[in-house]
């Protein structure tokens, strides 16, 4: 089956094609032309001259249709997935908070299983914790968090290959042996709910983590103790070039004008857009999940209002965020969401570009930035198309 989307705005990795034409044949994109003539047998789509751009690659996001992927069942995940992909996601890592060894035994298992279908949008399984500082905890329920022991992530890490990441603390001990394991399997390792300074932010690097969880969330900045000044963990990210960052665009856990900053500073190279969005995302309930956790000002917090909680946001609105408020350019928000996330989780062969010879994930935006149409693996996202 042929899809020609003809009179596109096509954001390429050589820049815009400002009236082009995109070809999919089954759920692989085949051709990307100027020429906008219909080809026969092709079902056209005439994008109007509205931005035709790669789909959404989401690292972070713990539910949404009211789901949560701690549950574990397929049910929860085919909601909670659906939820997302009608808001121009179009690959995924489902993530667990801080859980059991039963539960993240639960979630593998339908991960795996779900991962069979070759055009599954979900990409593998994002566990944030429970390796984590209880004083930095956050929403994470604290009676989860232990230190890493390899009596139990090396039998999950064994067993289950769709593990794709797994989040530590650096400070914790047992965290740098971890960090040289999960990677030596290809699991990618981030820094989380942590206090850690600079020499524990470098060991972690050291020892193979490479990525900052929710940056300036959950992590210090630049403090005083008594009467001295220390870096926080936020400058020793910056400090190490290589260290990649997802930030929460919803323009609450990250203000505006820190998004601006994150941009210039680690450039859209290595910056990724998350929503790490709730199970209330999407969904027409306004209960979070977790009974801690209140939906207040377009965000979830706990409910003492002691610290935010996660995020009611979307891919969308993600780069809606990004250019609206922060200022940051169409095509630099659209590859924090899509490239970057596709090469720090090492699948940018086939997803996060539109190029030839790679899925069929996009979607159209307006002038305006609102969504008009998803196609994850050339199929039309049911609901989505409102050319």
């Amino acid at each position: 089956m042929l899809t020609q989307f003809i009179h596109a705005h096509i954001l390429t990795p050589n820049g815009w094609l400002e009236d082009g034409s995109l070809l999919v044949d089954e759920n692989k994109i085949v051709s990307i032309t100027p020429c906008n003539l219909g080809i026969i047998g092709a079902d056209i789509i005439d994008v109007k001259g509205l931005h035709l751009v790669p789909g959404g690659i989401e690292l972070h996001v713990h539910g949404g249709g009211g789901r949560d992927f701690m549950e574990g069942t397929e049910e929860a995940f085919e909601v909670a997935v659906k939820a997302h992909m009608q808001h121009g996601t179009t690959a995924i890592y489902p993530t667990l908070s801080s859980s059991s060894i039963p539960m993240i035994e639960a979630a593998s298992e339908t991960c795996t299983k779900m991962m069979q279908d070759p055009n599954s949008p979900i990409m593998g399984l994002h566990l944030e914790g429970p390796y984590f500082s209880l004083q930095m905890a956050g929403a994470q329920i604290p009676e989860y968090i232990i230190p890493p022991r390899p009596e139990d992530y090396i039998p999950l890490i064994e067993k289950y290959p769709c593990i794709r990441r797994w989040d530590a603390a650096p400070e914790i001990e047992g965290t740098v042996p971890f960090g040289e394991y999960i990677t030596s399997k290809g699991v990618v390792a981030a820094i989380a709910h942590t206090g850690a300074g600079y020499k524990e932010v470098k060991a972690a690097h050291n020892a193979g983590f490479s990525h900052a969880t929710h940056f300036y969330n959950a992590m210090p900045g630049f403090h005083k103790y008594h009467e001295y000044k220390h870096e926080g963990t936020v400058e020793s990210v910056y400090l190490i070039d290589d260290f990649t960052v997802e930030v929460i665009a919803d323009g609450i856990h990250v203000p505006p004008i820190i998004l601006s900053l994150v941009h210039k500073l680690k450039g859209v190279e290595r910056t990724c857009l998350i929503t790490d969005a709730l199970a209330c995302t999407a969904s027409d309930s306004q209960e979070a999940f977790d009974p801690r956790v209140i939906i207040e000002d377009g965000v979830c917090k706990l409910a003492d209002r002691s610290a935010l909680a996660g995020s009611i946001a979307t891919m969308d609105r993600l780069i809606r965020t990004c250019v609206h408020m922060a200022d940051i350019p169409l095509e630099d928000a659209v590859r924090m969401a899509s490239e970057t996330p596709a090469k720090v989780m090492g699948i940018f062969d086939r997803k996060g570009s539109l190029e030839l010879g790679k899925d069929a994930d996009m979607m159209i935006l307006d002038k305006a930035l609102n969504l008009r149409g998803v196609w994850s693996m050339g199929k039309l996202v049911e609901g989505t198309l409102t050319l």
